[in-house]
């Protein structure tokens, strides 16, 4: 059988879609991503049955494309989202996207203007994940998976200013996630991911509660769901910038048997930025890893012979039921000509191993 593929998390925004996103501010769309999450939320509180229309056009061609290139389990695209982490969080209460603070983010890789935490981290008490998934999957009879962001990193992606305690903070987040989690696996969502991209800045938060947190996040999950987490070494401002602050790749080997450990079943990790040392994939006795195969930043599109070498190279160390090629993060930032040739390229590769 030939190695399996999915995708992480985004797609490239389509040009109807009637929001823009951060991946839009180094094409000269939008100055800042403080103007995409007021723009968001004036978007949303207009929003009317011709914008739901387009939202539900543009996940599914975000799906078909996906399918199309060859992917065995794609994702939404998160057409719908201006950001991964902040859709999720306009769903919950104790969050205020009217007033703004700014911080410095990402181990002082950049500064933005982001919301507040200014009460009770809970559920809104209405699902919205449940139709996003159920527009995505009524584009294909494969498995869509569903993103959401971890609780250690919307954490860093707001500002705090009413838990005393972060520990308690990233356990309501947790607990809300789960919320929505669990009615995703009720409505038949196969393939649920946290995004935990912090977990990669910040080793220390991750083994002393975010490892943890995951599992609270997936507790109540049936086993027929497929639990998986995505932490990537970090999402430069545009293509092709090589100065771009990385967190350092031995952090992968300082989490791989916590998360190994864990309720976790896929490990997404990066590799075609900056190769690892495949050692790593020695840690992981148990989880399944998703190795990123191709750059989502970089504009040189990857042949097919050198995505199957390292992917050859790669199963040197894993099983081969326990690797599964993808992207290194989402592909909001390529556009959609370079996605799909990236992601063809990774599926005739994965052919080809």
């Amino acid at each position: 059988m030939p190695l399996k593929t999915t995708c992480i998390g985004s797609y490239p925004k389509f040009d109807y879609v009637p929001i823009q996103d951060w991946f839009q501010i180094e094409q000269g769309l939008t100055a800042t991503g403080a103007d995409v999450t007021r723009g968001y939320t004036d978007a949303m509180a207009s929003a009317n049955a011709e914008n739901e229309a387009l939202f539900d056009k543009a996940t599914i061609q975000a799906v078909t494309d996906q399918v199309t290139c060859g992917i065995d389990i794609p994702t939404d695209g998160e057409q719908r989202r201006e950001n991964y982490i902040h859709y999720h969080c306009r769903h919950l209460n104790g969050f205020d996207f009217v007033n703004l603070t700014e911080r410095v983010l990402r181990d002082g890789a950049y500064k933005a203007e982001l919301p507040t935490i200014s009460g009770k981290i809970e559920p809104m008490g209405h699902h919205f994940l449940v139709r996003d998934f159920e527009v995505a999957q009524s584009a294909t009879d494969r498995p869509v998976k569903i993103t959401i962001p971890g609780p250690t990193t919307i954490m860093d992606t707001s500002a705090n200013s009413f838990y005393k305690d972060e520990r308690d903070l990233a356990f309501e987040l947790a607990d809300a996630l789960n919320f929505e989690i669990r009615a995703l696996a009720d409505a038949g969502c196969q393939f649920i991911q946290i995004d935990e991209p912090l977990f990669a800045r910040n080793v220390d938060r991750a083994l002393r509660y975010g490892v943890e947190c995951l599992d609270r996040c997936f507790e109540g999950v049936p086993d027929s769901v497929t639990r998986v987490m995505h932490m990537c070494c970090g999402y430069p401002e545009h293509l092709d910038d090589e100065e771009y602050h990385k967190a350092d790749p031995n952090n992968y080997f300082l989490l791989s048997q916590a998360i190994d450990a864990s309720t976790i079943n896929q490990v997404s990790l990066e590799d075609a930025h900056r190769y690892n040392d495949l050692t790593l994939l020695e840690k992981f006795q148990r989880s399944t890893v998703i190795f990123g195969s191709v750059a989502i930043a970089e504009s040189r599109v990857e042949t097919v012979e050198e995505i199957a070498a390292r992917l050859t190279a790669a199963l040197n160390h894993i099983d081969k039921d326990r690797l599964i090629a993808a992207p290194d993060c989402g592909l909001a930032m390529l556009g959609h000509e370079l996605a799909k040739k990236k992601l063809r390229n990774l599926c005739d590769a994965a052919l080809a191993v």
